[in-house]
This record gives structure tokens, sequence and C-alpha cells, in this order.
């Protein structure tokens, strides 16, 4: 056995064998793959092999499209035939939000390049003649989808690694993971002992065991998937002798099964409700091509419903039941990427659609580990979405009701139920009082909205269709409905527009306790902010900066405001869904010599922010601070009393309105919030929620992280230039920044106002088009309560960004008029901020 390599892979699945093969592909031939059994012995014996590209997430989007584009070349590479059966996936739907569902996926799919068709009932009937057309509205194919053989397939992937010089240890058990002081890992194997630069786990069931090894608590956790493979039908048999094709793969969405042929036969595999979780503490030490017994009961509704969209598959007897582990994550999305607190220790688990995503994410992964950077924005699968509360009870119950949901309508605004209220402010009790209706980030409770006193929807209001999957509401036991899920203006959609105007009017709180915060402190701090971030740091005491950490090639990776608190005490605020993902990054680039450190303050402080004009009328009854523009200009800040609570006041927000935020220790936040309701009586003082900030935000222009900011935009495409000091000699991403700038920038950040909308704004990844020509991608979208608008923010190759240029969005499959207009159309000039 080697005993040095550059990377080892832990794990022979698809999964683990790809990542290995794009390492060597991308000429790192000194790598080592390590499997405790035989390769494919884990999960991926077992997959029903199926390649779905439908997914609303854009990594996921890509990571498929990779795959599916790469699995037929490896035959002409390898010489062996991965058992790829091109023969289209279908579809269908049976409501009308399932329709909008596919329409507003067939725009994302336009803007990644993934070929969709839309197929009338008497077309699926002409594809797929042994299934009855009733009730169904419509459908997407995929023509270049279709399944493929796992086993196979791995096999292929690891004669390519080989070939290009890769090493794979079968039979060989990793017993121990540890790191050296030079940042070297010694894998350790009941073979011997491999020391590397990197480690990549790639364990699938595996992944919990493999990550206590190194003290991380991986959130993965699989759930048992049952599918069913029948006799030969005689139907399916003569279409063979006549040479007709495949029928391809079936999908009822509705109701939650996917169907294809499989030798003669037919396989179903439903997503049942209540499957549960299994391997919780791992499988056994010994395990291998492993099942578990099968449960049919469980199947009987979606049984039933195969049986009546397919009479054939009730025709012909039951030849096997596979009922296997698949890996899930909280949000049904793998984790690809590096593991937070560990240097080069990369993690690529957690996935339900492994055999699909497996090309694709080997190929990222690779490119992160050689290149530093993946090459596509991984924000949807980075494993650091996830944080330290996503503990074993979470996992199970959160990955459960993923394994639920994969075929559920997944509505913008959908908020999941299961481990909730989670994390909670100390005024939530108090939000939920005056209506809050909640929806969760990184564990937090937050307000989205606020309901009027007795405010709930009715079954009717609620119009649920007649199918399996048909919840499109939250579900908060012993709450009434307040809430109805759509890709259109839903009911809550007037009460949003009521909380914007009421805060640009008068004055409202929110609560942002969810805010990533961290403080920067020592000898060194100066220094090192400025090495690390684009804009300079503040040099005087209660200055506050925007600021953000580039990669090197000048894409946008995080997004910090920074307050100088006191003489080399930085107070770092960041968006709190990316806390373990921007704070890691933090963490991993501090110096070794210790003048510099860092604390996590995220659960220490609470934020809660007063904004509108009588913002400062209500701030002057509780605090006897000077609060004039001249004593305390915007983008400042400075520690002051509300009443007896001492907080830190940044002139800052992200509704473009005058006010504050207040950060304070979290223990007093509901003595603050009772004095600043109490003060703002007189002034009507009303709570807001995170849809008036957004519907807010994008009057200003403002942009968010993964959406307008992302690695594959350089700051400057995003419109950062004001935040890119180019004055100081050093900051990370600044040669690569100047590079793409002297290349000629790609792409150009622009507000698009947009016309003709009556029921559906834009929401970011809809296709845009000039004279019938795909030019770019909205990035955002709502509808601006303020200027009475329909807005987008949209990235657009630069040709077709000047101001005054005509446009078109697709929202939802209907063509809109979008003009690009100046940045801000709610006061360019920010005299609300300022006043």
């Amino acid at each position: 056995m080697k005993t040095t390599a550059r990377v080892v892979v832990i794990g022979g699945g698809v999964v683990g064998v790809s990542t290995l093969y794009h390492l060597a592909k991308l000429g790192w031939s000194d790598v080592v793959l390590v499997e405790r059994k035989e390769l494919t012995s884990g999960s991926t014996w077992h997959a029903a092999g199926l390649l779905p590209l439908f997914n609303l997430s854009y990594s996921v989007g890509k990571l498929h499209q990779y795959s599916v584009g790469l699995y037929p070349t490896l035959e002409e590479e390898t010489g062996l035939n991965v058992g790829f059966s091109r023969v289209s996936n279908i579809r269908l739907a049976n409501s009308k939000d399932r329709m909008d569902e596919y329409r507003y996926y067939a725009g994302v799919a336009k803007t990644i390049g993934v070929d969709v068709k839309w197929l009338t009932p008497e077309e699926v009937k002409e594809i797929w003649p042994l299934a009855e057309t009733d009730g169904i509205l419509g459908a997407i194919q995929h023509p270049d989808d279709g399944y493929i053989q796992p086993a196979d397939l791995t096999q292929a992937l690891a004669k390519g690694a080989r070939q290009l010089g890769a090493t794979i240890y079968r039979n060989t058990t990793v017993t121990g993971i540890t790191q050296k002081a030079n940042d070297e890992w010694v894998v350790t194997t009941d073979q011997g002992e491999i020391t590397c630069e990197h480690v990549v786990s790639a364990t699938g069931s595996f992944a919990r065991q493999t990550g206590a090894m190194v003290g991380l608590d991986i959130p993965v956790v699989p759930v048992e998937h049952q599918y069913i493979v029948t006799e030969q039908h005689p139907a399916i048999m003569e279409r063979r002798k006549q040479g007709l094709p495949e029928m391809g793969v079936l999908r009822e969405s509705d109701a939650s099964w996917y169907m294809r042929e499989e030798a003669g036969g037919l396989l179903l595999g439903p997503y049942e409700i209540g499957a549960p979780a299994c391997y919780v503490k791992g499988p056994a030490s010994n395990s291998e091509y492993e099942l578990f017994p099968d449960a049919l009961e469980r199947l009987e509704p979606y049984i039933l419903s195969a049986i009546a969209r397919v009479p054939a598959f009730g025709e012909v007897g039951v030849k096997k039941v596979y009922n296997g582990a698949i890996a899930y994550t909280p949000d049904g999305s793998p984790i690809v990427g590096p593991a937070w607190d560990r240097k080069n220790f990369w993690l690529n688990e957690g996935h339900s659609f492994g055999i699909t995503a497996a090309g694709g994410s080997g190929w990222q992964l690779a490119h992160w580990i050689v290149n530093g950077e993946p090459t596509i924005d991984m924000m949807g699968v980075d494993p650091r979405r996830f944080g330290d509360y996503a503990g074993e009870g979470y996992l199970i119950e959160k990955n459960e009701e993923a394994y639920a949901k994969v075929f559920s309508i997944h509505y913008p605004d959908e908020e999941r139920e299961a481990v909730r209220p989670l994390r909670r402010t100390p005024c939530y009790d108090r939000m939920k009082a005056l209506g809050a209706v909640f929806g969760s980030v990184f564990g937090w409770e937050r307000p989205n909205w606020f309901a009027p006193q007795g405010y709930e929807l009715t079954e009717a209001d609620l119009d649920k269709a007649d199918v399996i999957l048909n919840e499109n509401h939250p579900v908060v036991p012993g709450e009434a409905i307040r809430e109805k899920w759509s890709f259109r203006r839903s009911n809550y959609f007037e009460h949003v527009g009521a909380e914007c105007r009421h805060v640009t009017e008068k004055v409202g709180l929110q609560d942002m306790s969810a805010f990533a915060k961290c403080l920067i402190t020592g000898p060194g701090a100066e220094d090192w902010l400025n090495s690390l971030l684009s804009n300079t740091v503040p040099k005087k005491v209660g200055k506050v900066a925007l600021s953000y950490l580039l990669t090197d090639e000048g894409g946008v990776r995080a997004e910090f405001t920074v307050y100088k608190k006191a003489p080399q005490t930085y107070y770092l605020v960041s968006a709190g869904a990316l806390e373990r993902h921007d704070q890691d990054y933090l963490l991993k680039a501090l110096p070794n010599d210790g003048s510099v450190r860092f604390e996590r303050l995220t659960t220490a402080m609470g934020v809660l922010v007063l904004a509108g004009p009588k913002a400062r009328d209500v701030l002057a009854k509780v605090t006897r601070t000077d609060l004039s523009n001249e004593a305390f200009p915007w983008l400042t800040g400075q520690s002051i009393s509300i009443g007896g609570a001492k907080v830190d006041a940044l002139r800052v927000n992200f509704i473009g309105e005058l006010g504050w935020e207040f950060h304070h220790p979290i223990e007093m936040q509901n003595y603050i919030f009772d004095k600043l309701m109490e003060a703002g009586a007189e002034f009507d003082i009303k709570p807001f929620g995170i849809r008036a900030m957004t519907s807010m935000a994008l009057e200003k222009s403002y942009k968010l992280i993964p959406r307008e900011l992302s690695i594959e935009y350089a700051a400057l495409e995003s419109g950062l230039d004001r935040f890119i000091s180019f004055k100081k000699p050093a900051f990370k991403g600044r040669e690569g920044l100047l590079a793409r700038k002297e290349a000629g920038l790609k792409w150009k950040l622009v507000t698009l106002e947009v016309f003709g909308v009556t029921d559906a704004d834009a929401r970011g990844s809809e296709p845009i088009y000039r004279d019938g020509v795909l030019v770019g991608r909205a990035t955002s979208g709502g509808y601006g309560w303020r200027v009475g608008k329909s807005l987008a923010l949209a990235m657009v190759a630069p040709e077709h960004g000047a101001l005054g240029t005509e446009l078109e969005i697709s929202i939802l499959g209907k063509g809109h008029k979008a003009v690009v207009i100046p940045d801000s159309p709610f006061d360019p000039e920010n005299h609300a901020l300022r006043s």
C-alpha cells in the first residue's frame, strides 16, 4: 500500500469514484481511493439508476446537467458500457400549481441550457400508450434524460481513474483520521497508513461515522427507499418484439412516484410519507450488499395511484421489492465542498440522487481542491449551509421530511414545518402576538409578514387540488391557516404592501437577530482585515463600511458589514443563512501568530431594526444620545443606552429608510423591544417582516448572495465598484479582479421595470431575451410598493445593459416587456437614509 498521496478519497460508491476520476482528470494522478468492501457495495448497487435533470436549485441543476453530458462519453474513453438508456423523462401535472412549478422550472432550465419540451395529454399517450391520461393538464419532457446501470457506471469511472494514474484499494477499512501540526492528514486503515494533503469523505451511509473521526457532526442521515420491480408484462414484451422504443421514465409528480420499464416489466418507486430514517448510528461494520425488509403496506396509496395511471402495473406479479438506504440532508440537496473548522477536509455526501449528481459533484469538488475554487456557484450544496443546531434528532425529522417532499411542489415561499420552532429569539412571543407568520433561516424563526388580528384562510380559500400531494400552506398545529403558497401573488401580497407603506410613511420594528455576528480583535486586526476584504477597513472608531471577501479570481464569496467599535476591535455582521460559511472562511484565514482573535457572537447578540421617517422621534424618547445628522450621521455607529440597556446602534439598514440597527445582549431584547414599542405608540409603530424588507431592498437595487453576488460574477460585474478599494496594495482577489476587468467583463447587473404584470412577478432565475435571443437571467424580482412597479434585478451581457434598453423577461412562461432603468428606483440619492 502507498504511504503517501496528494488526496485520499474514502468511499467506493459512484460519488467517491467520480471524485477520484475527476481529480486524476485535472492532472493529480497521485490520488488514492479506499473502499472498505467492494466498489458500489453501499447504496450505489441498489439504486434505480435514474438521471433526473429536473431541479429548481441552480447548483444541483448544473451538477446534474454535467453528469448527463459526461456519462455517454465514458465508453469511448474506457471501453466499458455504462448502460445509459436515453429514453427521456416525462413529468405529469394534474394541478394548476404543478403547471406553474413546471413553467418556473422551464425558465430556470433555459438559463442553464437544459432542454425541456412541453407535452399535451395526447402526446403523453403517444409516448406512453400504457398510461391513462385522465386528469392530466400537461407534462414536461427532458429528451436527454433516462437511466443508467449504477454498477457499470462506477466501474467505468474507476477504470478511467486508474488509466489516469489513480490508485484504488478495495477491502480496506479506514480506522482513523488525524491531522498533523503542519495540516497534513494521516488516514489509518487496517492495511496501513497514508499521509496526504487532502481527505475527501464520500462514505454515504457512513458519513456521520467518518465525520466523527475528525470531530465533525455531518448533517447526513439516510432514509429507507422502496421500489418494486414486476414480472414481465405481455404488452411491453410485444413492444420489444416490434422494435418499438422504450416508453421512458414516467413521473406522476402529484402522486409522488416514478415508473419505468425494467427487463420487460415495470419498476415503481414511490416517495412515501412516513419512510423512516435508518443507519442513524451508521451501518454495521460488516454491512455490504444490505437491504431492509420490505414494507409494502406503506406504499398502498401510491400503488393504487400507479395502477390507476398505468393499469398494466396491476396486471402482473411482483418480482422483487428493494428497500435500501438513501443518504439525505435536511433540505434534500447534497453537501459538496469544504468541511467547516478543518483545513483540507472535503465532503461529498448526502446524495439522495447520487447517480445523477455523482459526475457533477466529482467534477466541481475536484476543481475546488485542485484550483482553490469551483467553476460554478455551489452555494446550494455547500456543506456549511447547516449549523451546529443540526444534531441527530433534528436530522432524523428533517431528513424524513425532505424524503417525503421530494415530489412536493417547491413553492418559492415554501416553509417546511419539521423541527419548528427550534431557535427563537426572546421577542418571538411578542412578535407572534402581533400576528407574525414565521419563516425559518439557519434554524432561527423570523417573521416573514404580519397577519391582521383574527385573519385566517378557509379550505375554499386554499382551493387544494384533489391529488396526493396537495399541501399549499404551512401547517402549524393548533393555529389557523393564514398563508397560501403560490408562484403568483398570494393572499399575503397586500399585507406585505401595507407593511412597506407603513414603514416608509411612519415607523416599523423588525427582528434581525439571525444575522451572523463576530468580533475581530488583536494588534493585527486592522492589517489582517485589510488584506482580506475588498474595501478599506474603517479607520475611525464608530465608522461603518460594507466590504466583501472575494475569490482569487475576483468573484464574491461573502459580504460583511464592518463596524469599528474600538481601536483594533471590529464587529462584523453577515447574512444569517451563511453564518457557518462566512465565518469558516475567516477562521481558516486567521494568522497563526495569535495577532488576530475571532469571537463568535451570533447567539450572544440580538438585533432589532427601527426604521422609517419617525424612527428618530421614537428613539429620542428612550435615549439621551444626540441623534442629529451632525452628531450621528449615516454609516456610523455608537454605543448608546435605550432606557437602561446598553446597545451598539448602527445607522444602517437594508430597506433604504432613516433608521438604526440595535445590536444588544440577547438577554436584554425584550426590555429594549418593549421600550421601543411603548415609545413608538404615539407614532403608530408596527412590526414588519422579511418579505417587506425584501421588497424594499429590491427598490434600492440592493444585492444578495448568492443571487446578484456569486463566485461566477466578478465583483465589478455585480456593481460593487464603490466597495472595492484598489488603492490598497493588496487584498484577496485584487489581482484576479483586475485581470477580469482587463480581459473584459462578461456580465452587467441591471435593474428592470417589468410591464404588463397582473398576478405574477419575477422571483429570480427567469430568462431574459432581446429580440428572441437569450441574453441573461433574472437574479431577484418582486413588486416595489413604494414605487408602484414590478421590478427585477438581472445579469445581462454588457451590450444589453444600457439605460432604456428594452428586453423581454419570461415569467411563468409568459413574456413581459422589461426596460433597463437606473438603479435604486426608490430614493436614488438616499435622502431618506441620510435624513
